[in-house]
């Protein structure tokens, strides 16, 4: 972005030289109105680190007539270059959040360091966090955003040190415990052309109950609506009255990625409620696509993996310095354009140190395994085949080892379908690779075994209907759900085919996230006499994938009452 500014000022220098050598001085009309500016948003969501074009349901984009394959950072960077090109010097490229976190092998094995590189190379000027920001702690954090060590455990795997970010990193909400201020600068003012535009930038005050809790004790997640108004008031004091948020909390409006039908969640409950001087909501984290104006203001996101990239057209007052005209599209990144050859480079350079890892045959399955739910009961989704096994392999890790008798884990957790097509390491149809079962878990969750009462397994059953997030049961487990959708039916719930007694302790596998109360799933933490097993989620998934080929199991683990 700096450089692109200088090169506009260069020009103008140029102009008003000629202009003096030849003596010809035309000055405006005092009537006449001075020319607007245009600026340009070229903003993401929820990348996650997919250095390499994503695979399943997650590496294509609904189109009126099919679904296009789309995604990949070399396909990224030929669009967002194209897209720059169309304005006149004046872009500002924005991350709303995930940029790292949840990554496939190739970024997280490097612990995300590729996909901060991959960003600099891009151009990225801004980069909001969000929740997965903090998968690895604060400390970890910074060391991403300002460089100068290595990874305290790993060290610097591909041998060249580490120099952290160029872009600027934000989080407004995000404050330091001792000192009250956020722990990264809450908002950055950028120049265009003599207009100041502001953007703040933060993340959902939720996110505790999104990461793990051992990582962020030194910090608070403030309210957002109450943080927004806070800094737009500091910025208009400051004479800047163009305010873009970039807001890492998401919500719903429609299966068209440039429409808005029925708008509905938290991030349009903030852009409704915050202060009317923002001109722009850009959000994350819910993996929509969506363009909406919810009280004045221009409301859009762009699903994940960067499949999608939103282009906002700004027309900037240059007298008052507000926002005059803002419009907004989802642009497919499609992969029918060529690949950017310097993107490609870098992508090829991590794979050829992590292919013995990646390639490495870890099992085999003997079909498709999607991670796709079908529908439950009042809106909510249950059950997935994937998710069903995965579950299944958790209690398989931890039966014998731990006394379980059933496992649950979260759909959130599983990010890419296993597929049936010939494999990365040409091992045939069907063969899973290390690479690809970590697509599918990429976080270092562990697994834990805990006590449970029958009563407090009714209790954490019913309360997927309170936090709208059904959680996968193993093999072992049945019950029923009411026909409304709004709970567990009394006495439906059965481990190994015996109805489960109120009064019983049963041995309960969940992942380390779920246990620390992850999702909202708060009854985890009265669990007692919790068992960490050793290794991490993909593990007892490599381990399940092992044998013969695994076949997807049947979604039948959860009945709809009548």
């Amino acid at each position: 972005m700096r450089k692109r500014h200088l090169a506009a000022l260069g020009a103008t220098a140029c102009l008003s030289a000629v202009a003096v050598a030849v003596a010809v001085v035309v000055p405006a009309p005092a009537s006449a109105e001075p020319r607007p500016v245009k600026v340009q948003l070229l903003a993401f969501n929820d990348f996650h680190g997919a250095l390499e074009p994503p695979t399943g349901s997650g590496g294509r984009v609904a189109s009126p007539d099919s679904r296009v394959d789309a995604g990949g950072l070399a396909y990224l960077a030929t669009h967002h270059r194209a897209l720059e090109a169309e304005n006149e010097n004046n872009t500002l490229t924005i991350s709303n959040g995930d940029l790292i976190g949840g990554s496939p092998l190739l970024s997280a094995l490097f612990r995300d360091e590729p996909t901060v590189d991959a960003m600099d190379q891009l151009g990225l000027d801004i980069a909001t966090v969000g929740n997965h920001e903090f998968d690895e702690g604060v400390d970890e954090l910074r060391r991403i955003v300002d460089g100068g060590a290595c990874h305290p455990d790993d060290g610097c795997l591909d041998g060249d040190g580490w120099n952290g970010s160029d872009a600027d990193w934000l989080a407004a909400n995000v404050v330091d415990r001792q000192s009250r201020e956020p722990i990264l600068p809450p908002y950055r003012v950028y120049t265009f052309q003599g207009v100041e535009l502001g953007v703040i930038g933060l993340t959902l005050d939720e996110t505790p109950s999104l990461v793990s809790a051992a990582g962020i004790t030194d910090v608070e997640f403030s309210d957002e609506v109450a943080t927004i108004n806070r800094y737009v008031a500091e910025l208009r004091a400051d004479g800047v009255e163009a305010i873009v948020v970039s807001l890492h909390e998401g919500g719903s409006a429609g299966a068209d990625a440039n429409g808005c039908t029925g708008p509905t969640g938290p991030a349009f409950d903030i852009a409704g409620a915050i202060d009317d001087a923002v001109d722009v909501v850009l959000t994350g984290h819910s993996h929509r696509g969506f363009v909406c104006e919810v009280d004045g203001k221009l409301v859009a996101q762009g699903l994940s993996n960067g499949r999608l990239i939103t282009d906002v057209d700004l027309t900037i007052d240059r007298r008052g310095g507000d926002v005059v005209t803002s419009t907004a599209e989802n642009v497919v990144v499609t992969r029918d354009v060529p690949a950017d050859p310097q993107a490609q480079a870098l992508v090829d350079r991590y794979a050829e140190i992590a292919r013995p890892i990646a390639d490495e045959p870890v099992g085999a399955v003997a079909e498709e395994i999607v991670r796709t739910r079908e529908a439950l009961a009042g809106g909510l989704s249950g059950e997935s085949p994937l998710v069903d096994l995965i579950a299944d392999a958790q209690l398989a890790a931890t039966d014998d080892e731990a006394s379980a008798v059933a496992a649950f884990t979260n759909p959130g957790g599983v990010r890419a379908d296993l597929t049936f097509a010939s494999s990365a390491a040409g091992e045939g149809d069907g063969v899973v690779t290390y690479g690809e079962a970590f697509t599918v878990q990429p976080f270092d969750n562990l697994l834990t075994t805990l006590d449970l009462t029958g009563r407090q397994l009714y209790a954490l059953l019913d309360q997927q209907f309170e936090v709208d997030s059904v959680l996968a049961p193993s093999g072992t487990v049945a019950y029923t759900v009411t026909a409304a959708g709004s709970g567990v039916v009394p006495g439906s719930l059965t481990i190994d085919g015996e109805a489960v007694v109120l009064d019983q302790t049963y041995r309960i596998t969940v992942n380390s996230f779920l246990a620390g109360g992850g999702d909202g799933f708060t009854v985890l933490t009265e669990g007692t006499n919790p068992v960490d097993q050793p290794g991490v989620e993909v593990d007892a998934l490599v381990t399940y994938l092992s044998g013969e080929p695994v076949a997807a199991p049947e979604t039948d683990r959860i009945s709809l009452g009548t």
